[in-house]
């Protein structure tokens, strides 16, 4: 039978946390007196990470475990979570024991308000200040205004979604913390919940500031797909205005101006040209869209379901 809810838990080098952590889920799903079934996705965890969670799936029924070949990454591994997920409603958490299972309930209650999508709110966050909460502020406030999704803390990975929702979303590279934004291409209605933060017990975490400039890099990549996903040519076409503006104010000052050198002829050649491959861009993106096939499930070596 379907379960009504699935707990999708990406996990990686955590082998502390594997049977602390399935124990309060359990507890949390049993008392809220739900069917459920809980995915466990080992991002190539090199600890006994998967050893312990091949010993929960012999011993408990309910369990999927996902095993990839190596790290490809929290988005990856919570990809390949949604997608093995069966029920009608999925929750995703971290696997460090940060996040409390006790807000399954309130998760699922909110979505049945009606919205589609709902983002835990970490508001009293327990991490470091200068490495963790500080450039997450930033972060969510930038992904905000650029994608138009405002959105306290994108970053949290407690978050419950409709099925219909979340198997529509395409996730790759980092995009997990954009999933609210990439909803939107589905329609998705969108609310917050303030959820609980523990500090961490166990290990360390897998994130720091070094991975700012890939944010910003995906930032860049989810506004294009979710302003213009339909259209790639107009987003390269509109990039390619300011070199087609440059380059002919270049073109027009050399032919109305005498020895001004080999500088203006080759500026406004280097502008034209840009301009002709952001517009090759778009037309390249146009031809993908309609005729590429995206196979992340390759990168999965074992399942156990």
């Amino acid at each position: 039978m379907r379960p009504l809810l699935s707990i999708v838990v990406p996990i990686f080098n955590e082998e502390e946390c594997v049977r602390p952590l399935y124990e309060a889920i359990r507890t949390a799903c049993e008392k809220n007196g739900q069917s459920y079934e809980i995915v466990f996705a080992d991002d190539g965890s090199q600890d006994r990470t998967f050893e312990l969670l091949q010993e929960l799936y012999q011993q408990h029924p309910g369990i999927t475990v996902i095993r990839f070949r190596k790290n490809f990454g929290q988005t990856a591994a919570m990809a390949a979570g949604f997608r093995a997920a069966r029920g009608k409603v999925v929750i995703s958490m971290d696997g460090d024991l940060q996040n409390d299972p006790s807000d399954i309930p309130r998760l699922l209650a909110k979505i049945e308000e009606g919205f589609d999508v709902v983002c835990g709110w970490r508001r009293e966050r327990k991490d470091k200040f200068l490495s963790r909460r500080f450039p997450s502020v930033i972060a969510n406030w930038l992904i905000g205004k650029i994608t138009g999704v405002a959105i306290h803390d994108n970053g949290c990975s407690l978050k419950a979604y409709r099925a219909s929702i979340i198997k529509r979303v395409s996730l790759y590279s980092e995009l997990h913390r954009f999933i609210p934004a990439m909803s939107t291409l589905a329609g998705a209605r969108i609310a917050e919940l303030v959820v609980t933060h523990h500090p961490r017990i166990f290990g360390k975490s897998k994130y720091g500031i070094s991975r700012a400039w890939r944010v910003f890099l995906d930032l860049f990549l989810v506004k294009m797909v979710t302003g213009f996903a339909s259209r790639p040519a107009l987003w390269f076409g509109i990039l390619a205005i300011p070199g087609a503006l440059l380059g002919t104010l270049t073109l027009l000052v050399l032919l109305f101006s005498e020895g001004i050198g080999i500088v203006f002829p080759a500026t406004a050649f280097l502008l034209f040209a840009l301009t002709g491959h952001l517009l090759t861009m778009g037309v390249l993106g146009e031809m993908i869209l309609h005729s590429g096939d995206y196979r992340p499930d390759q990168m999965i070596s074992k399942v156990h379901a």
